[in-house]
């Protein structure tokens, strides 16, 4: 076996278990990795120096193809409700399977860390089949310093070969896609699939398990923070804003998706950020275009013009969904330490397909704790696979896909830290207005700009509030630069009936969702939901 680059000789690939491989690339930097991608004819090259790579039929996640090994450790402490079971049998198989189909095959590793706080990071060592997957990974993640690597040992180990084939007969899955994660022995299995969100996606999921038990919350959630040692952090699933919102000139970005919160503060797990590109322009967000465009950068099915090699941000030919992966200091304004202290301020981001939430309301630690269980939002064609259009949805604390333990846990951890430290929290539509998905319109970022501001800078608290007579939280009357009207969601709509039906449908939905959750929180959270007897 050939080895190139830089490794702890005493944990190399044998130690992960692999036999017989032609070469492994280690910890190869972005110049290398694009050679090695190009020569292998995996990805392009674009105007401005970005790589271009198409990930074939799966452009999102498939949750439905994602297991969790069953096991003694598992058992008592996995939320099976929602995760999917895998015998440690059928791993077995599969872990097998996955070492054979490496044989006489050239595989990148990276040596990573999945977390900016030394006490609660994982040692993340991922092998890839393709070259682009082993820079993404690298952009994402938090890399480790150069003399880190000859001592470097690793702890969680990923291997991602998109050109396996899994069989459900065999190894006790869906299809021949599978992402299998077994926290006992540490390992993921992602196979039949080139998304390279899996990957980052399963340090996640195995963060959001181990980390709970040590009295940390883990987030699906983008942060960042003012010179008033002001951290902000903004809760939401794909496609509401979460890196749009946070990356703020005006403000120091600690990171874009995933985040931790302790005793000490908040802390990124990551290194980059992945930004959804789809009608991406430089005047409405020209960091994150201008980090798109830069050499480094890794761009997931977006089209390009093959004679200039321009890039375009608007061509959603293949799908909705298309990223941007790059290395957090591609944001001018990005912490170098991924880490702040306590949030003043909790975000809750909604994308509401219906057309009925107010652009922002102020939430009581009660009502926090019933919209952060029910995670209400819609989900974003090409977000998972098979997704057409804007669909409602309710993701348990805006991250169901990714919670390995029962959603109780995350937030009573969060109810915990919100009382300790009298956080402000906030409820945003960044949906739509004026009617639902495909009558009304997009709720203007500018609009959710300004009012993220008053509430950042703590202007709005001084604001006249009202309460809302559908969903009982406190919404502004008036603020400076904002429309009045918009912040009166059913005098944006011309059939105000229309209206009032579609609040009081959107209320029983809460309802029926909420009733999983009813024995596990007090009278006050129950008391928070919304009610049709509010407009009585």
């Amino acid at each position: 076996m050939q080895t190139i680059g830089h490794v702890n000789p005493a944990h190399g690939a044998e130690s992960a278990g692999f036999r017989g491989l032609k070469a492994v690339y280690w910890n190869l930097e972005a110049a290398r990795l694009y050679e090695e991608a190009l020569s292998r004819g995996e990805a392009r090259i674009s105007r401005g120096g970005a790589i271009t790579a198409d990930t074939g039929s799966h452009t999102g996640r498939s949750p439905k193809d994602k297991f969790v090994v069953r096991d003694a450790l598992t058992e008592g402490t996995v939320w099976w409700d929602n995760n999917a079971a895998l015998s440690p049998e059928h791993f077995e198989a599969l872990l097998a399977d996955f070492r054979s189909y490496a044989e006489g095959r050239e595989l990148f590793a990276q040596d990573l860390y999945g977390g900016a706080d030394p006490s609660h990071r994982v040692r993340a060592r991922v092998f890839t089949e393709y070259a682009w997957h082993s820079l993404f990974i690298r952009n994402l993640l938090i890399r480790p310093e150069a003399g880190e690597v000859a001592s470097y040992v690793p702890e969680l180990t990923i291997m991602d070969f998109p050109g396996f084939r899994a069989d459900p007969a065999r190894h006790g899955c869906r299809s021949e896609t599978v992402i299998a994660i077994d926290f006992s022995r540490k390992i993921v299995l992602i196979g039949g699939t080139a998304y390279a969100g899996e990957i980052k996606k399963s340090v996640f999921t195995y963060l959001n398990y181990t980390l709970p038990a040590k009295g940390v919350v883990p987030m699906h959630c983008s942060a960042n923070v003012g010179s008033e040692d002001d951290p902000a952090i903004f809760f939401g699933l794909s496609g509401t804003g979460k890196t749009t919102l946070s990356a703020d000139p005006g403000r120091t970005l600690i990171g874009d998706d995933e985040h931790g919160w302790s005793k000490d503060g908040i802390f990124n797990f990551e290194g980059g950020c992945y930004a959804k590109t789809i009608r991406l322009s430089a005047e409405a967000e020209p960091q994150i275009h201008a980090a798109s465009l830069r050499f480094g950068t890794v761009l997931e099915n977006v089209g390009m013009d093959e004679i200039t090699r321009q890039v375009d941000f608007d061509d959603e030919s293949k799908t909705e969904n298309t990223r941007s992966a790059y290395p957090l200091d591609f944001i001018p304004n990005a912490s170098r330490s991924g880490r702040a202290g306590t949030p003043k301020n909790i975000v809750m981001l909604t994308a509401d397909a219906f057309g009925v939430m107010p652009p922002i309301a102020k939430l009581t630690p009660a009502e926090a704790m019933y919209h952060f269980l029910s995670g209400y939002t819609a989900k974003v064609a090409g977000t998972e696979r098979g997704l057409v259009g804007v669909q409602p949805e309710f993701s348990t604390c805006f991250g169901s896909p990714f919670l390995p333990r029962h959603p109780s846990e995350y937030a009573n951890l969060l109810r915990d830290f919100i009382a300790k430290h009298h956080v402000d929290c906030w409820l945003v539509n960044t949906g739509w207005t004026g009617g639902g998905y495909g009558t009304g319109r997009r709720m203007p970022l500018r609009v959710t700009r300004r009012l993220l501001t008053a509430a950042l800078d703590g202007s709005l608290n001084r604001a006249d509030f009202r309460r809302d007579p559908y969903f009982g939280f406190a919404v502004p009357t008036s603020v400076p630069g904002v429309e009045p009207h918009i912040l009166y969601p059913v005098k944006t709509w011309q059939d105000k009936a229309a209206f009032a039906e579609t609040a009081k449908n959107l209320i029983g939905m809460f309802a029926k969702n909420f009733e999983k959750f009813e024995a596990h929180v007090d009278d006050a959270v129950k008391a928070a939901a919304p009610s049709s007897s509010l407009t009585a």
